[in-house]
């Protein structure tokens, strides 16, 4: 895939997430308040991205990068929920901290940015339901389906800086008081590209410390602490 032809496919994807996002928004403000108005809920979260893959083959606490996002969520009934976010952050890792001889001898480190789009379905394990007097905690899992854009910092072959991904995890969340909503979540990004840390792909040389694991996809994972605001009441034009 050529330049252009990566540019182009990058604007449709933009497009497709943005158009995504504005049509849910529509379709719920289209219907009457007193049916929609308790499912709908935006929030925002604070939290931290952590990185698996060449550099770094096992989870390190020591690479947790600062993240962020917002989320719109639809709570169609107690057990399920719909949601589209909007995620960006940070994750690198370094090869000194390594007790592997081949990577410190290698001695290569990272650090990328990330912006992601995503859209998952939650499953409610108690009965959660906005309403006072009712059970108004529960933990959930959730999967779906994203696309990550990625921009290492140093660059040092050409390949494709945008993947599919595949978000899954489990959460709780918990109404404190109506229409406030907390949560705490922990997600894994599975993505089908093995250039996040900026080495990847078949080696290009016989050298061992030049080469990455062509077989292994990177993965990155984000943790984060939210809150939401549920509307009681939606005026739409």
């Amino acid at each position: 895939m050529n330049f252009v032809e990566e540019n182009i496919l990058k604007k449709i994807q933009t497009k497709f997430f943005y158009r995504l996002f504005i049509l849910l928004i529509l379709c719920f403000c289209g219907q009457t308040d007193k049916v929609f108005a308790q499912k709908i809920e935006v929030g925002g979260g604070l939290g931290v991205f952590n990185y698996k893959g060449d550099i770094s083959p096992s989870f390190k606490f020591r690479f947790f990068k600062p993240g962020g996002s917002l989320f719109f969520r639809y709570n169609p009934n107690q057990a399920l929920s719909l949601r589209a976010e909007v995620a960006a952050g940070l994750i690198g890792a370094d090869d000194k901290y390594s007790e592997d001889p081949v990577h410190l001898a290698r001695n290569r480190s990272f650090r990328t940015r990330i912006t992601e789009a995503s859209a998952v379905a939650e499953y409610n394990f108690l009965d959660y339901q906005e309403k006072r007097f009712a059970v108004n905690w529960t933990p959930y899992v959730f999967g779906g389906l994203g696309i990550s854009n990625f921009k290492p910092d140093v660059v040092t072959a050409d390949y494709k800086t945008t993947s599919l991904v595949i978000p899954y995890g489990v959460g709780i969340k918990y109404q404190i008081k109506r229409p406030w909503n907390i949560g705490l979540e922990y997600g894994t990004r599975k993505t089908f590209s093995d250039y996040y840390d900026d080495l990847g792909g078949n080696p290009i040389t016989t050298i061992p410390t030049d080469q990455g694991d062509p077989s292994r996809k990177d993965t990155y994972y984000y943790i984060r602490l939210s809150i939401s605001y549920t509307f009681y009441r939606i005026v739409c034009p």
